[in-house]
């Protein structure tokens, strides 16, 4: 096995820590911040401008990937690194959220779950073992079991039945891992009921996996909901191993998972929004279409080194926008994930040197909340 996890260091302010995460094509300082790559790419960007912007590691999704070019392609191309041309680390996800979201006409039984593509209306059957074999077909380093992510609202009943499928699934998944070369990890469900949780970390932990990751969580449920049931559930997983947040990504959010004790993040919020026109500062949100940047000489952030704020104004930025020109979508994700890697970063050095509360402090400061 080339995949290890050690705690670098442990605040002594509760729940923040450091760590480590090696793999076989590098290794990953925690927390960190994972850039989602849909289809094999961080859209707009180079895997050069990732790296010269600090990404350690990205997520490819496998969902996307087996429909289209294919997992059997990839793998005859020599791997999703060599795919992409991307030679760090690479988690792929499991498939499962995107054909509960986006595909069609999909059923749902012990044996996994059939779907009609939202491509061409072909149909497939997605089990834990094609989903292992997939992952390993694309060469990840870090996969995931193939989950049922829990509906919000749920019933107690429904969650239930939705996490007695996760766990059988996540025992097929384990039981049918060939490879030595990646790891891989456990879903914990449960909706938003605490005995549940518990009861799927248990369940995951007989088993035994590399790391563990929270899903179900931003699914619609209020913000106060998500972060109560990830306070309860993040300290039941075990301490030597990595605790992975799936889909959590609103620089809030990854400030109270930090502190509660969470290792890893994905979410798209830095590429959506920076589609969309939203553009992230230490003081909130920037909308880029707004008219009154119509003529304003400032960068988006004063303070931000990157590429797009030391070249480009307000303006410029906002001409592009309402252009519908390319670049604006490329310089946008630029300025978004160097705001998302230097916000892990700053989280980092403050537990690093004991001083994380007063970041949590000075952060919320900025942003007047």
């Amino acid at each position: 096995m080339t995949f290890s996890f050690e705690v670098v260091h442990k605040s002594q302010e509760r729940s923040p820590r450091l760590g480590k995460i090696h793999t076989a094509r590098g290794s990953v300082d925690t927390p960190v911040f994972i850039p989602v790559g849909t289809q094999a790419t961080v859209k707009s960007l180079t895997p050069e401008d990732l790296s010269h912007l600090g990404v350690q590691i990205i997520l490819a999704n496998t969902y996307h990937l087996y429909l289209r070019p294919g997992h059997d392609v990839i793998s005859a191309l020599g791997g999703l690194h060599r795919f992409m041309h991307w030679e760090g680390p690479i988690l792929t996800d499991s498939g499962g959220y995107q054909v509960f979201s986006l595909a069609r006409l999909r059923e749902v039984s012990e044996q996994g779950v059939t779907f009609q593509s939202h491509l061409d209306g072909s149909r497939h059957l997605l089990t834990p073992e094609k989903a292992v074999r997939i992952q390993e077909a694309l060469g990840a380093d870090i996969m995931m079991c193939l989950d049922e992510c829990t509906a919000y609202p749920a019933t107690h009943a429904e969650a239930r039945r939705s996490l007695t499928l996760s766990i059988d699934w996540a025992r097929r998944c384990k039981e049918s891992l060939r490879t030595d070369h990646a790891s891989l990890f456990g879903i914990v469900q449960g909706g938003m009921f605490q005995d549940l949780r518990a009861e799927g970390v248990k369940a995951l932990m007989d088993i035994g996996f590399d790391g563990y990751a929270l899903g179900g969580l931003s699914v619609g449920e209020p913000k106060e909901a998500m972060l109560d049931m990830a306070a309860f559930t993040l300290p039941l997983l075990p301490d030597e191993l990595p605790r992975y947040v799936m889909g959590v990504g609103a620089p809030e959010d990854l400030v109270e998972m930090v502190s509660f004790g969470a290792d890893m993040f994905d979410c798209v919020i830095p590429t959506r929004h920076a589609r969309n026109g939203q553009l992230f500062s230490a003081t909130g949100t920037l909308n880029i279409c707004n008219a009154r940047y119509r003529a304003d000489e400032r960068p988006v952030d004063a303070t931000c080194p990157c590429y797009t704020c030391t070249h480009y104004s307000r303006a410029y930025l906002r001409h592009l926008f309402m252009a519908k020109e390319l670049l604006a979508y490329r310089l946008n994700t630029i300025h978004n994930i160097h705001y998302f890697m230097t916000l892990m970063t700053e989280m980092r050095e403050a537990i690093r040197e004991g001083r994380f509360a007063l970041f949590k402090k000075n952060f919320y400061a900025q942003r007047g909340s």
